[in-house]
Parts: structure tokens; C-alpha cells; sequence
């Protein structure tokens, strides 16, 4: 907006030295400034739209990866508690064969 309105001032700045001289090539000018002001627009708008679509991939992405990490977590608990039974069997089973073994 600020650039639309230092353009508009040189526009009237020129304007106003050019005199009596003819306003036709000015008003080219004007006209092509607002013709790229508009291609401008268009690009923000399409990006502000990309921007909004990456952000809903990257919330999705994160989403999952933490999903991802909650299954892990619980395997791994599974993994320790599978550990921890498989270490009382093996001392139960131990603790038999001492015992047979003692008598």
C-alpha cells in the first residue's frame, strides 16, 4: 500500500513539473502500475493459500509423528514388560532346578 502511494505521489510529482505537456503517456503509466499492483494481489493471495495448505500438511505431519512416538512408547513398555517376565521364568526355573538338585 505505502509503495502504491510513493508511486502516486512521483506520478502527481511528474504530473505537476511535466506542465501543459500531454498526460497520455502518464496515464500509461498509472494505468500498467495498477495492472502489476493487481498481479501482485493475485500472488499474495495465492500464496497466503499455499502458506495456509503447507501449515495443514506440517499439523498433519506432527500429528502423526506423534502418534507414531505413543505406539512406540507402548511397544516398548510391552518390550520391557515381555523382558521382565521372561527374567522370572528363567529364575523360577533356577530355583527348580536347585532345588532338585539339592535333594
Amino acid at each position: 500500500m505505502t509503495k502504491f502511494l510513493k508511486v502516486g505521489a512521483v506520478a502527481l510529482c511528474f504530473a505537476m513539473a511535466a506542465g501543459c505537456t500531454d498526460l497520455k503517456p502518464l496515464q500509461a503509466q498509472v494505468d500498467d502500475l495498477k495492472s502489476q499492483i493487481g498481479k501482485v494481489s493475485a500472488d499474495q493471495a495465492s500464496m497466503k493459500s499455499s502458506i495456509a495448505s503447507a501449515q495443514s500438511a506440517a499439523t498433519a505431519a506432527a500429528a502423526a509423528a506423534q502418534k507414531a512416538q505413543s505406539t512406540a512408547d507402548s511397544a516398548m513398555a510391552a518390550t520391557k514388560a515381555n523382558a521382565d517376565c521372561c527374567a522370572a521364568t528363567n529364575e523360577k526355573i533356577d530355583r527348580m532346578f536347585k532345588k532338585s538338585m539339592s535333594k
